[in-house]
């Protein structure tokens, strides 16, 4: 990304400001006049205070000038306060402002983006934070000090050279020819460090994926005695990225130290040529003090030139990954504009095949299915046969590769994505709960329902009675609750959303023996004219199910009902009869007979 391309993108954001950004150039312009002040002054001093010491003149007579030069010097010393404070306070509202916008401008957007977005490579959570947060932080950063230092620094600058080319052509060419070189210098040091500056920036997205991958697996990590070995990893992340910003800091040292020789030759220029001057007859003595105070004024914003392009090389390289993330617009989830009065519920499958981001074979092939509104469809098959895959389909977090999915008649595509959620409800093997309360978290199923309608959730699912043996009932953190109990919590939140169409994906998987009892008899009472999809490898929700798939390495292979495919003497079979086993049924029935 170029400079004119990061501030193109920018703009938007900054636009909103344009009264900040407008008061903050008229302080600068303002304080780019105040700053020649003691050049001026300088010179008028030296010069006054020379001719009293030739004229054999003393205090007496110069007190007028020492008057002058106080009440001069102290009342633009009390303007320029006034004129930074603004700058620093208008500069640090507009990075403020303008950082809250960038960093919910992100947020609302990749909210809008398929899950394919994120399942990609490189937009793990850890790296997508890094992303974020050094995304906004280095534009930010970047915008603040373009008007607090860089625009000021520039518009002395500026000032100063006119004045010194207003005071002597050769003086002022002297510094006009600095800041080229100066310049090139610099260019040449961000382009040798571009290189290690993007492996840094790799480096850290990395870090922050590790640590976070660390805090997510750390009851595995502990139980298996692997701390070493993510220390380890940790170590040679760590080193690695010490490692390149030792060579940017080096390369770093080298460039300034050059550049601060092409400022000193300058300075050096300048006192020989106004010197020459003064003994020509040219120049008063006071000029050369001038002339040097105005060539500080233009070198101020060279000497700060490896800082400014620190960051601006900064802002440029996070900036591309940050603003690949906000205009990812290809990524946004596809809706489309059909809502009909009511959904049904019949699924038709037509030769569906997916292959999930950045992987290289498919997961589903030629998938063929008919799932019956208001009946119960069982998907069975061994990890990996493609049983969660299909649900993301039906449920359009993904879109199929070819074929076509049919609800009701009418392509998956066509709906609107919004609507046909509001009418799916999904209970997941594990389900994510939110940092909040249970109320708050069960009511995540219907945001404007009443407390009753809350607890009443909370009863079909069997938590009601285990909330309010909690000190503080609905109340309580639902992170607090166990694994099975927060099971509970996002069924309750199914039976609060009281949708048409139901997807349960291993739904009492994590649930002790009464509580899946529990949940089945919820399930079988809610399952009524409503259309059902469930994975499970539970027995009995299998062969309570109207019409069963089984699937296996991504195909179809079996459908119909238990009785049938049972006798077909296939996958279903060796898959029910493990089940069987893993139960060990002939010891039930033998305890049960008894």
């Amino acid at each position: 990304m170029t400079l004119f391309q990061l501030f193109k993108n920018l703009r938007p954001y900054v636009h909103p400001y344009r009264w900040l950004v407008i008061l903050t150039l008229l302080l600068t312009l303002i304080g780019s006049l105040t700053a020649q002040v003691n050049a001026w002054v300088l010179r008028y001093t030296v010069d006054e205070i020379n001719g009293l010491v030739e004229a054999h003149k003393g205090l007496q007579e110069g007190i007028n000038i020492l008057v002058t030069i106080t009440v001069i010097l102290i009342s633009k010393e009390v303007i320029n306060s006034f004129i930074q404070f603004g700058q620093k306070f208008y500069g640090e509202k507009l990075r403020i402002f303008i950082s809250k916008d960038l960093a919910q401008a992100v947020i609302d957007k990749i909210l809008t983006y398929r899950l394919a977005f994120f399942s990609s490579g490189g937009n793990q959570p850890g790296k997508m934070q890094a992303r974020i947060d050094r995304g906004v932080e280095s534009l930010t950063r970047l915008v603040q000090n373009f008007f607090i230092d860089i625009l000021p620094l520039f518009a002395n600058s500026i000032v100063a050279l006119a004045m010194m080319f207003n005071a002597n052509f050769y003086v002022g060419l002297v510094g006009l020819c600095i800041v080229p070189i100066y310049y090139f210098v610099s260019q040449r040091q961000a382009v040798r460090m571009s290189g290690t500056r993007r492996v840094i920036k790799d480096l850290r997205e990395s870090k922050s994926q590790g640590i976070l991958g660390i805090l997510e697996s750390i009851t595995v990590i502990k139980s298996f005695i692997r701390e070493n070995i993510e220390s380890d990893k940790q170590m040679a992340l760590q080193n690695n990225l010490t490692d390149a910003q030792m060579r940017t800091r080096k390369m770093s040292f080298i460039f300034d130290g050059l550049k601060s020789f092409i400022e000193q030759i300058g300075i050096v220029i300048i006192i020989i040529l106004t010197a020459y001057f003064v003994l020509d007859g040219k120049m008063t003595i006071g000029a050369i003090m001038f002339h040097i105070l105005l060539f500080n004024n233009v070198s101020a914003p060279i000497r700060q030139l490896h800082r400014i392009y620190d960051q601006m090389n900064d802002a440029l390289i996070y900036s591309e990954s940050f603003f690949d993330v906000l205009k990812a617009d290809h990524q946004i989830e596809h809706s489309g504009h059909y809502r009909p009065h009511r959904i049904k519920g019949k699924f038709e499958i037509k030769n569906v095949n997916f292959t999930y981001p950045d992987n290289e074979s498919p997961t589903l092939y030629d998938i063929n299915m008919k799932i019956l509104p208001g009946h119960t469809t069982a998907l069975v098959g061994l990890s990996g046969a493609g049983k969660s895959t299909l649900i993301n389909l039906l449920d359009k977090f993904y879109a199929p590769d070819s074929g076509d999915i049919l609800l009701d008649g009418v392509s998956l595509e066509d709906y609107d994505t919004a609507y046909l959620r509001e009418n799916i409800g999904l209970v997941l093997q594990k389900n994510h709960i939110f940092n909040g309360t249970v109320e708050e978290n069960i009511r995540y199923g219907k945001p404007n329902a009443t407390f009753q309608e809350v607890e009443d959730a909370a009863k079909k699912s069997y938590i009601h009675d285990q909330i309010m043996l909690l000190e503080n009932g609905y109340q309580t953190s639902a992170l607090a609750l166990s694994g099975g109990q927060q099971q509970k919590i996002a069924i309750a939140r199914m039976f609060l959303k009281n949708p048409p169409v139901i997807f349960l994906d291993e739904p009492t998987a994590s649930l002790d023996a009464v509580s899946t009892e529990q949940i089945k008899n919820s399930l079988d009472a809610i399952k009524q004219n409503r259309t059902v999809i469930i994975i499970s490898h539970s027995i009995s929700q299998i062969i309570d199910s109207d019409c069963i798939y089984v699937m296996k390495d991504g195909r179809v292979v079996e459908s119909g009902t238990h009785e049938d495919i049972y006798h077909q003497n296939g996958t279903y079979k060796e898959i029910f009869d493990a089940m069987a086993r893993s139960l060990n049924i002939d010891k039930i029935s033998k305890t049960l007979d008894d």
